[in-house]
């Protein structure tokens, strides 16, 4: 292990080793920062650590009735962290899953879900029922999803074409599709502002482009009105989209990328 030192402070020895476990803790913090970043998992996380530290100063400055009870507390700190974090543990674990380096080792299938949708909006524009369906990225979209119907199913055309047919009392509003899952419908997103906007566009292009300008979310918009296919992303409308260019735009878009 000699071999490996670096250089010591003090009595101290810095290793290989110890740079390279400082980095890998960085890199690993860094990263779940970025996954939590502007969700209510963030929020949560900043009165753990508010709680902790009152508990450590309460230790420190020998506050023996307040150390007592953040001590019977203890016990149950790791059952409420995976209650409280729930979602978030399940999306980082679907997340890791989904990295490059799982799926060079092995073979995961991740353009079911996207199949459905087109064969979906193949349908829904030939029928000309509006359509709004949401993609979720890395964003939390939970205030969006709190506004809908809670729906916890597979990915499917057919579910699809049932949701937003215009007998069904759910066809108003955003579907939001989260792992391959149709998570709620009927839920309702923010509409633009942006004043450059084209006249003509309903409220469904208004409530996708919304949501675009607000996370990093895919919407996919089948209009009423002409048939016409659109995705909000990116802060941007692509209209007038065929059927090719949609699929190729969702694979693209949701593919892990080591940016994610």
């Amino acid at each position: 292990m000699n071999g490996l030192e670096l250089f010591r402070i003090a009595f101290l020895r810095v290793t290989l080793l110890d740079v390279l476990d400082i980095l890998v803790i960085g890199y690993v913090l860094y990263r779940l920062y970025l996954f939590i970043r502007g969700s209510r998992a963030a929020q949560m996380a900043v009165g753990l650590v508010l709680i902790l530290l009152v508990s450590w100063l309460a230790h420190l400055s020998s506050m023996s009735g307040i150390s007592w009870i953040f001590g019977k507390l203890e016990t149950i700190w790791l059952i409420a962290f995976v209650i409280l974090f729930q979602p978030e543990l399940r999306r980082m674990l679907v997340y890791l899953g989904q990295s490059p380096l799982i799926r060079f080792f092995v073979k995961v299938s991740g353009t079911r879900a996207i199949d459905e949708i087109v064969r979906a909006a193949q349908e829904l524009s030939r029928l000309r029922y509006g359509g709004l369906i949401v993609l979720v990225r890395d964003d939390s979209l939970r205030a969006v999803v709190e506004t809908g119907i809670k729906i916890q199913a597979e990915v499917s055309a057919a579910l699809l074409m049932s949701l937003f047919s215009p007998k069904s009392p759910l066809h108003d509003g955003a579907v939001i599709i989260e792992n391959d899952v149709i998570v709620t419908a009927k839920c309702i997103l923010p509409l633009s502002q942006d004043d450059q906007l084209d006249k003509r566009l309903g409220t469904r292009h208004r409530a996708g482009l919304g949501l675009a300008e607000e996370s990093d979310a895919v919407i996919l918009i089948i209009s009423e009105e002409t048939g016409k296919l659109s995705i909000a992303m990116d802060e941007r409308l692509l209209q007038d989209l065929s059927l090719d260019e949609v699929e190729n735009i969702l694979k693209a878009s949701l593919r892990p990328t080591a940016s994610n």
